[in-house]
């Protein structure tokens, strides 16, 4: 019988992104383990672009709305009375191993209430809630790497996993009506997607640069920009477009899937540390990042050619949502250092596939 796996990342956007090699890894290592995730609901479409999955395990907590949308081998829990039907569900599914690589008292939780023989996660001095290695039977402590998708291997590594080399298997599946939208917004030519949003305030570089950045990718590259935007950053879009004076177009609304293949077809990627940059980090899009209360070499583009310029050394806040001296120092990165970084990646062009 072939071993059953569960991993239980439940969120976020980027944090999902950099989790996904532990399933590449462990697929290599046991091409024939049945291996699913367990997901919030908001977050689970980006699991649709994922391969090596057997089914997505979704919840959510709020069921005012019915159950989250299904698809495929999907199964699909909403409300408290849903998270016992969850838990149920995931007992009877027998699992050999549970993975809690999110390191929350909620996620470890979760780990141990599938009933899995084994129940595994970072050691306490790894966790952002240390009492979260009660729930686990083995604890994993990563070795000293700069980068989160390297701790999170170390998990895989645990299991016997080779993590000399990590690979991010995201599909791009791009709809004619997205194709379509995209060569409306920026002609038949080469474009710039540039992400101004995030859910942290303190991770937003000021939106009149980037109006005045798009102008620059124009003049200097040839390049249109177009501005992404989530459920409610339409505004902010609109004003970047408005700011860059012909030289923006407003990107088509998309969905995970559809974010995905507009950073993949992009000649170049300008963002914050925000999920967008991971996604587009994984459609290995070429990229300028741009880090203020975090640091790039544990969160930035793992591509050695990806340009990133980081006010993390100076910052007084790190990882804080609200900047706590009153300007964030994301602020302080200057247009022209944004450009010439656009140069440089520019020059350096998309590794071959």
């Amino acid at each position: 019988m072939p071993t059953r796996i569960l991993i239980v990342r439940l969120s976020a956007l980027g944090d999902i992104v950099h989790a996904v090699p532990v399933l590449a890894a462990l697929r290599r290592h046991e091409p024939q383990a049945d291996i699913d995730w367990l997901v919030e609901a908001s977050y689970a479409p980006i699991l649709r672009l994922v391969e090596g999955l057997r089914r997505r395990i979704i919840v959510r907590a709020d069921d005012s709305a019915g159950a989250p949308p299904a698809g495929g081998e999907d199964e699909v829990f909403a409300g408290a009375l849903g998270y016992v039907k969850a838990a149920a569900f995931l007992r009877r599914q027998r699992y050999d191993i549970a993975l809690d690589l999110q390191g929350l008292i909620k996620s470890a939780a979760w780990a141990r209430a599938s009933g899995a023989t084994r129940v595994i996660g970072f050691a306490s001095a790894h966790l952002r809630e240390p009492q979260a290695s009660w729930f686990y039977g083995e604890t994993v402590s990563p070795p000293e790497a700069p980068h989160i998708i390297q701790k999170n291997l170390a998990v895989a590594a645990h299991l016997g996993a080779s993590v000399s080399a990590f690979t991010l298997p995201l599909m791009a599946v791009s709809s004619p009506s997205l194709v379509t939208a995209v060569a409306q917004a920026a002609g038949q030519g080469r474009y710039a997607v540039l992400n101004p949003g995030a859910a942290w305030p303190n991770k937003r570089w000021p939106p009149e640069r980037f109006g005045a950045l798009a102008g620059e990718l124009q003049r200097r590259f040839g390049l249109v920009s177009l501005i992404t935007w989530g459920p409610t950053e339409q505004r902010l879009a609109e004003a970047i477009v408005r700011a860059a004076d012909g030289a923006a177009r407003l990107a088509p609304a998309t969905d995970i899937a559809g974010l995905a293949s507009l950073m993949g077809g992009a000649a170049l990627v300008v963002s914050g540390d925000t999920g967008p940059l991971h996604i587009a980090a994984a459609m290995g899009a070429p990229i300028v990042a741009l880090f203020g209360p975090t640091r790039p070499e544990r969160n930035g583009p793992w591509n050695p050619d990806d340009e990133m310029i980081s006010r993390a050394g100076q910052c007084r806040c790190h990882h804080k949502r609200q900047c706590l001296i009153g300007t964030p120092c994301i602020d302080d990165i200057t247009l022209d250092e944004v450009v010439q970084a656009a140069e440089r990646r520019l020059t350096r062009g998309r590794r071959a596939s």
